[in-house]
């Protein structure tokens, strides 16, 4: 009898002093609790600025189960998964972080909840331990993805999850630039769940994410999935027409009650630059989904492969 395959996936990006830490307790604990099971590491440098990419290659020449993939530039942590995702044998494929601070040792927590009522389970964490901005960042992206996406009000999506692999097969069919994990993971199926895990302290360095990186993602979750961004700029467009239609009576009204009345131009100025900005606004939020339209014709890739390790040639590409 074959056994079951598990397939993790680790974008690396800043990690060359953790990578191998995380790397020892995956191998530890699957020696401990899941001897039952085969399994491959696949870690993906986002052309991180250290030489984490040197301790993938050092790692991967000590286990042959353990495949290194070296983007050609910072395609984002997304892309990074989809890189991924596009080279698991796996039958369960499991993501989580490279800086230690998702717990690898509790990952059966997630396996085991994978059953027939559940294709796709989240680490959550009750007490969180990213900084401030961090934490900000995602419950941004929380609303949003409840918002935009219709994700559960109660599910907390982390960066630490499994899923089954007709999932990461549904995954693997999205083809153009700018991927998002939570949109495709939640388009894909309705059976969600979360198991409540630990969350340690950074091992060390700091978050990869900073405000360009978070406000990117932001826009990427608004326009990827979702075309409510739209709506609400059409609400809004009707609604600053109404108010600017009652306006108007007022005026006339106000004139013939009032004929000495001031024409307000303060007030005239006020409601020109208001409406102006909405529009301008309406404007660069119509012109991202045009320009993703045209990347998207213009066939961008989703990430490019520099180089591998343990990875077969004929496997290889350059975009998902």
């Amino acid at each position: 009898m074959m056994k079951k395959k598990l397939s993790f996936i680790i974008p690396c990006y800043g990690s060359e002093k953790t990578i191998a830490n995380v790397v020892d307790e995956i191998k530890t604990t699957l020696r401990n609790e899941g001897a039952e099971y085969d399994y491959e590491i696949i870690l993906v440098n986002d052309h991180s600025p250290d030489k984490v990419y040197s301790v993938i290659c050092k790692l991967a020449k000590e286990d042959n189960k353990i495949k290194g993939i070296d983007l050609a530039r910072n395609f984002g942590q997304h892309a990074a998964l989809m890189a991924g995702f596009n080279h698991v044998t796996g039958d369960i494929i499991i993501c989580l972080d490279d800086d230690g601070q998702s717990p690898a040792n509790q990952m059966f927590r997630l396996i085991n909840r994978l059953d027939d009522d559940c294709d796709v389970v989240f680490a959550s964490y009750s007490h969180k331990k990213h900084s401030f901005f961090r934490n900000l960042g995602s419950k941004i992206n929380d609303h949003m993805a409840r918002s935009l996406l219709n994700k559960p009000k109660n599910l907390q999506i982390m960066s630490f999850f499994a899923c089954k692999r007709y999932i990461a097969d549904e995954v693997m069919r999205y083809d153009k630039p700018y991927p998002y994990m939570s949109g495709l993971l939640l388009r894909s199926t309705k059976n969600i769940a979360n198991v409540e895990v630990d969350h340690r302290e950074r091992e060390s360095g700091s978050s990869g994410y900073n405000f360009k990186k978070l406000f990117s993602l932001w826009v990427n979750g608004f326009t990827a999935f979702s075309v409510r961004p739209l709506r609400i700029a059409t609400l809004l467009g009707v609604l600053c027409a109404g108010v600017g239609f009652l306006y108007g009576i007022y005026i006339i009204i106000n004139k013939f009650i009032n004929p000495l009345a001031p024409l307000g131009y303060s007030s005239m100025m006020a409601v020109f630059l208001f409406v102006g900005g909405i529009i301008m606004l309406m404007l660069g939020l119509i012109g991202e989904y045009v320009g993703r339209i045209y990347i998207s014709l213009n066939k961008a890739p989703q990430y490019v492969i520099r180089q591998s390790v343990n990875i077969e040639k004929n496997s290889e590409d350059s975009n998902a």
